[in-house]
Parts: structure tokens; sequence; C-alpha cells
């Protein structure tokens, strides 16, 4: 039987140098949860059930997945799953990706009070773009917004992501396509310039309530002073682009297990793209405790969203409109609907994805049935390295 698992992964660099962070840094009880279930992802600890297969006999163990957000092996079947119900809801029109970025200077905020930070930040976001969809077309339009807080060497780089449809509807609750410029739907000047105030407001107004010290004072006078840069990139034609675009950025997690290269005793070796350079792959190196350090400050507050969907996006205005901007396809969305909600889970992937799980691995004639089922190890001294229960315990 094919190792399909990578030589190292997320859960290895926790084992090698989580007693190292946890005895330097202080974590919050959700980055603690985030890395248990990373190292517990996919082993016996968790249950799962042994498999046959019913045409050669081979025999092999599944163990179940934590399901952790921030867990890099849990995210493949979500995003797909995510991806394909977009499409359902995704107007045929032209859309455009917006990214609104925060200068690095305010990063100590957002360490102080992250869900605070990103609650702040999606408003700004949103608010910049309502007002821009009435000052210029006079219509109400929507977005896609998704939050990332990473860069690509791990540094704390909050950012968002936004899809927007190039179409919008008026006071009057008529549909109109918007978008004079060719590769831009709005000034990026004048957007970036009202994102900043917007957002520098905002934070100002909530550290009156919650920081009487003044203590970040001298970090917002800096962000004043800083150029904001908003960037958007040409118009995507067909909604299927839109949605395979999107994609890429729904359920990432700030590191892949494919992009660790190398773990030593004090060191992780990993691939980065340099953006300054073209985007060019490169090799990234740093200390194992820096990297688990890096990786925490991206392990969202806890039942934070960090996908949501505004204006014609929202899913109650989307009901409310009815579908009228295009009522053909209203009829085969229903069709689909109750055909998805005939399918298995196991089946849904496979029409998403191509993987049939249930193929047999090593004759890919037989089909895998289970012939015992593996219960959750409920006591963690049983079956955990000693360096996790030193760790956790």
């Amino acid at each position: 039987m094919v190792d399909l698992r990578n030589k190292y992964e997320l859960a290895d660099v926790v084992l090698r140098f989580g007693k190292q962070l946890v005895a330097k840094e202080k974590l919050s009880p959700g980055q603690t949860k985030a890395l248990f279930n990373i190292v517990q992802c996919r082993t016996k600890a968790l249950g799962g059930h042994k498999e046959k297969c019913n045409c050669c006999g081979e025999e092999r163990y599944s163990y179940n997945s934590c399901g952790d957000r921030h867990c890099p092996k849990c995210q493949s079947n979500k995003q797909a799953i995510w991806v394909d119900e977009l499409s359902r809801s995704t107007l045929a029109i032209k859309h455009y990706h917006i990214i609104f970025t925060v200068p690095h200077v305010l990063n100590d905020i957002c360490l102080w009070n992250d869900r605070e930070y990103y609650k702040i930040l999606f408003s700004a976001v949103w608010r910049t773009l309502h007002s821009f969809g009435y000052t210029h077309y006079g219509a109400e339009t929507g977005a896609v917004a998704i939050l990332h807080s990473w860069g690509q060497n791990l540094s704390l780089h909050p950012h968002i992501h936004c899809i927007v449809p190039a179409a919008g509807f008026s006071l009057k609750g008529e549909w109109k396509n918007i978008g004079k410029y060719k590769n831009y739907l709005y000034p990026v000047h004048q957007l970036s310039d009202t994102f900043k105030g917007k957002f520098l407001d905002s934070i100002k107004r909530k550290l009156k309530k919650l920081d009487s010290s003044g203590l970040f004072k001298q970090q917002i006078e800096k962000a004043y002073k800083t150029k904001w840069v908003v960037y958007s990139e040409a118009s995507l034609a067909g909604p299927e682009k839109v949605i395979h675009y999107l994609g890429q950025y729904t359920h990432r997690v700030a590191i892949s297990n494919q992009r660790i290269l190398d773990i030593t005793d004090t060191q992780v070796k990993f691939i980065a793209k340099d953006y300054r350079d073209g985007a060019k792959q490169k090799v990234v190196e740093l200390e194992g405790v820096e990297f688990l350090r890096r990786f925490c400050q991206h392990i969202m507050p806890k039942r934070f969203v960090r996908i949501r969907k505004y204006g014609i996006y929202n899913p109650i205005v989307k009901r409310n409109l009815n579908l009228q901007f295009e009522p053909e396809k209203k009829s085969s969305i229903e069709e689909l609907d109750k055909s998805i909600e005939k399918e298995t889970k196991a089946e849904r992937i496979m029409r998403l994805t191509g993987f049939d799980s249930g193929k047999c691995p090593k004759c890919k004639e037989g089909r895998m049935y289970v012939v015992k089922e593996l219960p959750r190890i409920r006591s963690p001294a049983g079956h955990l390295p000693s360096i996790l229960l030193s760790i956790f315990y």
C-alpha cells in the first residue's frame, strides 16, 4: 500500500517544538486546543474503522479527522463543498477581486485584541464598498469577503479578499450593471483613502473604550501618515472563473503540509512565495519555536466567522430578491438542490474532487467495507507521545 503522507507535517513541528513554545509563550485556550487537535488528527486517538476489500482482501485502517479549521489535513473536502454551494448562488456576471490590506504598524493592536480588530476590519471593508456603490453608481452591490491574517513567511499580515459583482439594485429595486472602468470597479486611490479613514476612526473609538492608557496612540499616528494600499484586479468574466478563483482563498490555513520541506532539531524549512520578486518560490528557514509562534498568531478567536457575505450576496437578501436577476436559473437550482440532498457525503466528494474513498487502493476494482469500528480513546495517557503529555497535561 502506497503511503501518500507527506514526509513532514505541521503535527511533526508541534511534537518537536511544542514544549519549548509553551515554556516561552503564553498560549490562549483556543491556540492550545488547535495545536492539540492538529497532532491528534487522523490518528488512533480519534478512533476510526478497519476496512477490507471485497475483491482482493486488502485491509486498511482509516482514522477520523479532527475537523479543526486550522488543521491543514481537514480543509480540502470543506473547500470543495463550500465552492459547490457557492456555484449555485453566484450571479452570472462579471466580478472584481479587491484586496484590502492594513499596514504592519498596527499589528500590535491586532495581537492585543484580535477579535475586535478583525470585526472592525470586516466592518470598514463593507462600509467602504457599500458607500462607493451608491456614490459611483447609485446602486447597492454585494461582496463575498474572506479574512486572511498571514503572509507567505507566516508573519502577521491581516487582509481581506473580496469578490464584488459588477451589478446591484437601486433604491427603487431595479437591477443595473455597474463598472465603467476597464480594470477596476472603483478608483483604487479613493478606495484606499476611504478605507483608511473608516478603519482608523473605528479603531480609535474602540480603543477609547478598551484602552484608557493610550498605549497605541503612537501606532495610530504612524498609520495616519502611512500610505494605505487597496489592490484591485481586472474583472473576472464568467461565474465559473469567479468560483474557481475564490475557491483558492476560502479554506486556507497559514501553511499547508506540502510546503514543509524539512525539520531539524532547531529549525523548520519551508517554501514561500516572494511577491516582491515576481512571486518566485523560495526556501525560508525559521527557528522551530518561532515557526510555531507565528503559526499560533493565525489561530482565529473562538467561533469567529472569517468568510462573510454582504449586500446582494447576503443569504437573507438573496432570498428576498427571489432570484429576480436570473429567474431562468431558479428551476435548475431547485432541481440541483434536490439531487444533492439525496447524495451521501462520499458520493458528493467523489463528484466534486474525483476521489473515490471506497475504491480499493490495491486492486483498484473492489470496494472497501467496514469490518470493525475503532472507538475514540478517551484517556490521553494511554496513547499520546510523552512529549505531548508534557506539553498539554
